[in-house]
């Protein structure tokens, strides 16, 4: 064979030789998809779960040079608070209160059986018009008689009527006047019996004596009331407890031996239990000028300097009576509840939680007073601290907030 047509053999496309293999892209893809799947559900599985803890933001008070000289707990109270009764025993027909309504000054509270007082009013009534209707009937006999007076005058002026005459008419005329002057003493008398009966029938209605707010509600439809105690203890002596709300204010009682401490006008700071992180500015009513024996203590009134819905009667607060002292001028305190600190090798700590994360971090305590501790370095204000989770809480834990 010669070389050139060996050469022209080569140059020949053999068309039965098998094509080259594709890569396989659609699978690779698919491959890929699965272990990006497979990865994140071993992510989701393995994650560190959210540890529910309890939380609160911290708050930097100026001291403004001032201390607190003195610390005391108490009690809200009002000054008007009023248990309302009726000023009859009776039965109560009608309620028309519940726990938790405002009533306003002279509002209908309740109702008593009026039955009986109805009829011994309308009685008298009665007896009033039949009083006043032979009073009219005494005043037409008594102008009569005065007209029959005149004419008998005048016939005996001129010898026709004889002086017995005249001395009957004048006899008819004073009679009349003596029972004319009777009458009306007896319609004035009826007027005071149905004047009586209109209060006794008024008093059945019991009102409200001032505007407040009802705590309480102690009688129902059916029972009976009376302004004292009566009945073997089957007979209610109120209706409902009244508090005005706008006379709150706190009572503490003070050791004697601690009094000195405290004056009339004092600034004081009041935080109530249900509402620890509240700082209420209060100061010094009155010091009630007697001592308690028993308890060697000497009650002290605190008022509000404002009013809020949330201050309820019979709540905890507790009092910080404030005094002039060597604190510096401008200085920041941070307070915060004794729970959330944590002692750890020798050091004072608090968790702080930034972006769902747990941070420990060392802190320098001050001066306590009941279930609250000051942080004089290591917290600022407006940093979220937790007051209440797990003990095993370590650096970066993530965390998840409750209500407290």
């Amino acid at each position: 064979m010669s070389p050139e047509k060996n050469m022209l053999d080569e140059l020949r496309i053999n068309r039965h030789a098998p094509e080259p293999r594709r890569f396989p892209v659609a699978t690779l893809a698919g491959i890929l998809v699965l272990l990006l799947l497979a990865a994140a559900a071993i992510w989701w599985f393995t994650r560190s779960k959210a540890v529910p803890v309890q939380t609160m933001i911290v708050r930097a008070t100026a001291s403004g040079g001032q201390k607190t000289v003195l610390n005391a707990s108490g009690y809200v109270v009002a000054r008007r608070e009023a248990t309302v009764s009726s000023k009859v025993t009776g039965k109560v027909i009608e309620v028309l209160v519940e726990e938790g309504k405002r009533v306003h000054a002279g509002q209908v509270l309740a109702r008593l059986d009026d039955t009986n007082v109805k009829a011994s009013l309308q009685l008298a009534e009665a007896q009033l018009a039949a009083v006043k209707s032979a009073l009219t009937e005494t005043q037409v006999r008594l102008d009569e008689a005065q007209k029959e007076f005149k004419r008998v005058t005048s016939l005996a002026t001129n010898n026709i009527a004889t002086q017995s005459d005249l001395d009957k008419a004048v006899a008819e005329v004073n009679s009349l006047k003596a029972r004319l002057e009777r009458q009306q003493v007896e319609a004035t008398v009826a007027e005071r019996q149905v004047a009586l009966w209109q209060q006794q029938m008024d008093d059945l209605v019991i009102r409200a004596p001032f505007a407040g707010v009802v705590v309480s509600k102690n009688a129902q439809p059916g029972e009976m009331i009376s302004p004292i105690s009566a009945g073997g203890g089957f007979t209610r002596t109120g209706i409902c407890t009244i508090v005005d709300m706008e006379s709150l204010e706190v009572e503490v009682d003070v050791n004697e031996s601690y009094i000195n401490r405290v004056e009339p006008g004092q600034p004081v700071e009041a935080t109530l239990d249900a509402y620890p992180d509240w700082r209420i500015p209060s100061k010094v009513i009155a010091i009630i000028p007697t001592a308690d024996r028993q308890k060697a203590t000497v009650k002290v009134r605190v008022g509000f300097e404002k009013l809020d819905p949330r201050m309820l009667p019979q709540m905890s607060v507790k009092v910080a009576f404030r005094g002039a002292g060597e604190v510096a001028t401008g200085s920041r305190v941070v307070t915060i509840p004794k729970s959330a600190l944590r002692r750890e090798n020798d050091r004072d700590v608090v968790l702080v939680v930034q972006n769902d994360r747990v941070e420990r971090r060392a802190v320098t305590v001050g001066n306590s007073q009941s279930d609250e501790i000051g942080v004089s370095a290591g917290l600022a204000d407006g940093e979220k601290i937790v007051v209440g989770g797990p003990e095993t809480l370590n650096d970066g834990d993530r965390v998840e907030e409750t209500k407290r």
